[in-house]
């Protein structure tokens, strides 16, 4: 391991291709996909409020999430350094302390982002980042925890992305609809998570980190991803059926069983099928959410 990668004295600033490799780029799509529901969700026109809605997606992507990814590596980055030492921080690409100080600037850059979207905003991100932060930073740490981690992510990434969404086109609250189905969608999006501890069993095990994988056993976590993940979205139809969104339940019942149809060889062997089952089952979830939001926002009449 460059041993600059944890030094704390002064450093060069990393080159802008490395802090960009340090900002996750490949994780952004998620919570901006959620926010674009959210747009999709709140009913308004976008007409007029296209400069609003890009600054939302640069908030939802490349900076909260690219932030809590700074966050992320930069208290990660000893473990990294034995079982990732190529990632930026334990390399020297982004040495000394400039892991810490891109999460800090991207911290208030964030809220300053938000705050220019209005008083809503502000609070989803600054609720996000605080639990970025926590995620990942002592004292809290809530990643080490198979319950609380998965949580947490999926709130950010899904919930309050839908939300801040919802929020920037409608310049108020969302309705209670709205929010009933993005906190059953972020639920079931712990189910998703999950999926992403059956590939580092034995690196949790021996770091300390307390997956619901290395606490349950690989086929009783995975049996419980699928029941939160179906359970989440069964809740949802039903909820679109009360409501009289008739073809929005249905898309998202036919993609729900598409689902269910894949569900089996996952648990099979997680650890193999897992990213075979990002790929399948977890699109078919993320396009119901699509489907709920088109129903949400009066777009299937």
């Amino acid at each position: 391991m460059n041993r600059s990668a944890l030094s704390l004295g002064t450093s060069p600033p990393p080159a802008a291709r490395d802090a960009l490799a340090l900002l996750k780029p490949i994780t952004w799509f998620p919570p901006m996909w959620a926010f674009a529901v959210g747009v999709v969700s709140s009913g308004a026109s976008i007409d007029g409020r296209w400069i609003l809605v890009a600054g939302g997606v640069l908030l939802a992507g490349p900076m909260v999430c690219g932030t809590s990814q700074a966050v992320n590596d930069w208290f990660d980055r000893h473990v990294d350094a034995i079982n990732e030492p190529d990632r930026p921080i334990p390399s020297g690409r982004v040495a000394g302390r400039w892991g810490l100080y891109i999460a800090i600037i991207g911290t208030l850059l964030s809220l300053l982002v938000a705050a220019a979207l209005g008083p809503l905003v502000l609070a989803a991100a600054a609720i996000g980042l605080a639990l970025a932060w926590a995620y990942s930073a002592p004292p809290f740490r809530l990643k080490v925890s198979g319950w609380w981690g998965p949580a947490v992510v999926g709130l950010t990434y899904e919930g309050l992305s839908w939300f801040t969404g919802a929020a920037v086109m409608l310049g108020a609250m969302p309705s209670m609809q709205v929010l009933a189905i993005l906190l059953l969608y972020s639920i079931g999006a712990h189910g998703i998570m999950t999926l992403n501890d059956f590939k580092a069993v034995e690196g949790d095990r021996a770091t300390g980190l307390r997956s619901l994988p290395v606490t349950m056993g690989v086929r009783n976590a995975s049996l419980l991803a699928c029941a939160v993940m179906g359970g989440a979205q069964i809740l949802v139809v039903a909820l679109l059926l009360m409501w009289g969104q008739l073809l929005s339940a249905a898309i998202v019942a036919l993609l729900l069983a598409g689902q269910v149809a894949l569900m089996p060889r996952l648990v099979r062997d997680p650890a193999k099928h897992a990213p075979w089952y990002g790929a399948t089952g977890v699109t078919l979830y993320v396009f119901g959410m699509l489907a709920a939001g088109l129903g949400l926002g009066g777009y299937f009449g």
